[in-house]
């Protein structure tokens, strides 16, 4: 089997403040990974396209180009942007660019046919079809060896509040989903939770519904394969937590993504900017809430973390190729800001409050 599951029970570690130090002390690699669905961005409810659409071929042809922005890693729906049928095109784009798929996210949302829903939907042929879309998906992560599927069940959720069969709801979604993991075993899937859009309700709205939602998935976990795999303490569900979902149900960055790998279920993770609340925007990386996103950047270097930097933007008004550029170089100031910070003394401020009042104050002003 050429697919490696990735051992995320180190990030278990960092409960430890010492253990956290020594994170901090070490290097945090920068992985940049970009979503091949924004390259050419598609219109919105309120507006037509602003650029043409490329086909999966020409978005590949631009993905190649930006290895030399420091991209290794490309991510990719199925089977809307990579199948069986192009699969070629993404091995030429890892073996000439250097740019492997790392995600691959359910192709779960944009058909008509999952208007009430994907893995939950009430339609059991509807459910089977979104079930076949998850199979494929986990055996074509097998073949080309990338990392972690991603589901984001946009349409799966609710509108209305009064008589919704919750608990149905999401049994029919977490059945569903464990049931093509154990066609399919051994390979991880992430959910991405969002509080609303396009349904007006999310499946998972938070941080914390996507975290029991993947203790129960593995719970229904059946193949021998999984479940040895659980036995050994690897998380086979985890989350891709998105920056901009997380802000848009008010939770704070560190705290959110910390509260993830303190299971080890920090899969994935998806970077853009967000003010609190509003629309899902995508902005880029450090140009909305600067300061929370370097927080955010410090409790990853803190816990350890080894995974990818998803680009998840939605660059409309800029070429995709600065927009990539931008948030690359945002995320590297971010991470030179971060490493300049005293840690020890930041650390002996919360663990010994009472003897360092106006301490951290006195650190954070110092380096606005």
């Amino acid at each position: 089997m050429a697919y490696d599951l990735a051992d995320l029970r180190g990030q278990r570690l960092a409960r430890d403040p010492e253990q956290m130090l020594r994170n901090l002390k070490g290097d945090l690699e920068l992985k940049f990974s970009v979503g091949i669905w924004y390259f050419t961005p598609g219109g919105g409810r309120f507006h037509d396209r602003f650029v043409p659409e490329a086909s999966v071929e020409e978005r590949i042809e631009m993905a190649a180009a930006m290895a030399d922005l420091g991209v290794t890693g490309i991510e990719a729906h199925y089977p809307a942007e990579v199948n069986e049928q192009n699969a070629h095109l993404y091995r030429q784009l890892r073996d000439e660019a250097g740019i492997g798929l790392v995600a691959v996210p359910f192709s779960h949302f944009f058909d008509p046919r999952f208007e009430f829903g994907s893995l939950s939907n009430p339609d059991p042929a509807v459910r089977e079809h979104a079930k076949q879309i998850a199979v494929g998906a986990l055996r074509l992560i097998e073949d080309l060896e990338a990392e972690v599927a991603i589901s984001w069940p946009g349409m799966d959720g609710y509108r209305y509040l009064h008589g919704t069969p919750y608990m149905a709801m999401w049994d029919r979604f977490e059945t569903t989903m464990a049931e093509a993991m154990d066609e399919v075993p051994g390979v991880r899937v992430a959910i991405e939770p969002k509080p609303y859009e396009p349904a007006a309700n999310n499946i998972y709205r938070t941080t914390a519904e996507g975290l029991l939602a993947a203790q129960r998935i593995e719970a229904r976990l059946r193949h021998p394969d999984n479940r040895r795999l659980l036995d050994e303490g690897h998380a086979l569900v985890g989350l891709n937590p998105e920056t901009g979902h997380v802000k848009m149900g008010f939770e704070m960055l560190p705290a959110a993504f910390s509260l993830v790998a303190m299971e080890g279920r920090l899969a994935h993770t998806h970077w853009n900017s967000q003010p609190d609340g509003n629309y899902d925007q995508d902005n880029n990386v450090g140009v909305v809430n600067p300061h929370e996103a370097e927080a955010l950047l410090y409790a990853l270097w803190a816990l350890g973390y080894t995974g990818w930097f998803g680009i998840d933007i939605n660059p409309e008004n800029i070429p995709v190729e600065k927009a990539v550029e931008l948030n690359i170089r945002g995320l590297e100031k971010l991470k030179e800001r971060v490493a300049r910070l005293p840690h020890e003394r930041i650390l002996e401020c919360h663990l010994r409050p009472a003897e360092h009042r106006g301490e951290l104050e006195e650190i954070l002003i110092a380096n606005l």
